[in-house]
């Protein structure tokens, strides 16, 4: 079951692309390790950057890497000029909430996630990869569930992706 909030959201997506998912590549940790480094540089070594998804999980993903930078609300704007200096525009934007931005490493493809500490993607999300570390049979259902859905729409494959998630989110409350 879908929120109404992320109806809206898979709405936009597109029902033409199809998603690409690939086994675990173990160079992604020392890729992630890079792109630390460069944001720390730059925003100082006191800010938290976390590697997180499929990569960090180690299961099958779809190719990327995902970093996200959680900051607290009231200086998530003093972030984006210096985020954007360091990898152009962010693709998207929602205003304090999160914004990403796209670099690569080794042609291997990164998001980086500035994000609001606060907000629910960010809190849920913790929950999820936790309990998913927590019961390594549902870790196993979720990476069946990303490789089931190689091939599918974008706007599909998002689809089921929530859908599970917020299954899974329904038993850590």
């Amino acid at each position: 079951m879908l929120k109404k909030d992320q109806e809206k959201w898979i709405a936009h997506l597109s029902s033409e692309s199809k998603i690409k998912i690939i086994p675990f590549d173990s160079s992604c940790e020392e890729k992630f390790e890079q792109v630390r480094q460069i944001i720390q540089s730059k925003l100082g070594r006191s800010v938290l950057v976390e590697h997180r998804g499929a990569t960090s999980l180690k299961i099958s993903g779809q190719d990327e890497i995902d970093v996200y930078i959680p900051v607290q609300p009231e200086t998530f704007n003093d972030y984006i000029f210096p985020l954007t200096k360091l990898f152009g525009k962010p693709k998207s934007h929602y205003p304090l909430e999160r914004a990403r931005f796209v670099t690569s490493v080794d042609e291997k493809r990164i998001d980086v996630f500035l994000i609001n500490n606060k907000c629910s993607g960010w809190l849920d999300g913790v929950k999820f990869e936790k309990y998913l570390k927590e019961h390594q049979e549902v870790l196993e259902k979720y990476e069946q569930l990303k490789e089931y859905c190689s091939g599918m729409s974008t706007r599909e494959y998002y689809r089921r992706k929530i859908e599970f998630i917020n299954y899974v989110l329904s038993k850590t409350k």
